[in-house]
């Protein structure tokens, strides 16, 4: 198996875009650099994140660059967002993303067309065999594909060389803990929920693909650097201290919440491309109250 070391954080991050709607390179350059020398051992460019839904394959291949330019020489990995529900689709952008030596693929489970487990298991191991120097990661998150990736499904594509993690979006531990028994320990599982993140470090996950992490990146990684030295207490204290906002982030559709919390510091990401909207004022105000309680501003 390739070796992946992506590390314990991996910050989903968000696109930033200009008043025009444009892509805000600029921004996305300055933010990168600021989540890897706080807490993110990894980023994952061009996820859901960073809307992926409406960005242009041309949009998304220029941020790739420009993202794995900032972080060069810092040890920070780059994971790209290059998943599709089109196969093909996703195979092309996937070597692209090879070709220019990015660290990783986070490669999602095919949306709408709702295929059997048979069908994702094909999927993934031809995209696998299409890009073999490139490490996958497989994302499970059936809230918005309509479709799970059975643990039983991971543990044969966990026999594939290069496909060596999860990111286990489910919402269900016991997913976590069927994978982590049928996948070899080199697999690696990691949360897609923040506040999932304790929980799942407890049946053998490894880290989080976060989002909280563009707001409290040191915090997560002493968390999880406490649960791995047997200082349970301490990592309990931090993720009680966090649970509020890991809630009040998810208050209604990612990345909304986040978007508002990082103008609420100052960041200039911009505006959300329809469909997505902004926050609602009533949910800012809770936002920024707990941002607050938390001294970040």
């Amino acid at each position: 198996m390739i070796e992946q070391g992506f590390g314990r954080v991996i910050t989903a991050m968000v696109t930033p875009f200009k008043e025009d709607g444009s892509v805000n390179y600029s921004e996305a350059e300055k933010l990168a650099a600021h989540l890897v020398e706080n807490g993110s051992d990894s980023l994952v460019v061009c996820g859901t994140t960073g809307e992926s839904p409406t960005l242009t394959w041309e949009e998304e291949y220029e941020l790739f660059k420009v993202v794995q330019t900032t972080v060069k020489g810092k040890k920070a990995k780059i994971i790209a967002g290059t998943g599709s529900n089109s196969t093909a689709e996703a195979i092309a952008a996937t070597q692209k993303a090879a070709k220019l030596g990015l660290d990783g693929s986070l490669q999602v489970v095919p949306y709408y067309n709702k295929p059997p487990q048979e069908g994702l298991y094909a999927h993934f191991k031809a995209i696998a065999q299409a890009c073999p120097d490139i490490p996958i990661m497989l994302y499970n998150v059936p809230g918005r594909t309509g479709q799970s990736i059975q643990p039983e499904t991971v543990g044969e594509l966990a026999k594939i060389n290069n496909i060596v993690a999860i990111k286990e979006a489910s919402g269900n531990i016991e997913n976590a803990c069927a994978i982590a028994r049928i996948t070899p320990a080199s697999f690696k599982i990691y949360s897609g929920e923040d506040v999932l993140t304790l929980p799942l470090l407890t049946v053998g996950a490894t880290g989080v693909v976060s989002v909280a992490s563009h707001l409290v990146g040191n915090e997560l990684q002493e968390m999880i650097q406490a649960f791995e030295s047997g200082n349970t207490n301490l990592a309990k204290e931090i993720q009680l201290k966090l649970y509020p906002l890991f809630k009040v982030i998810f208050c209604t559709t990612n990345p909304i919440p986040i978007k508002a919390a990082l103008e609420l510091l100052g960041w200039q990401v911009g505006k959300l491309r329809l469909p997505l909207v902004e926050l609602k004022p009533e949910l800012k105000e809770n936002l920024e109250k707990i941002i607050k309680e938390l001294s970040l501003i």
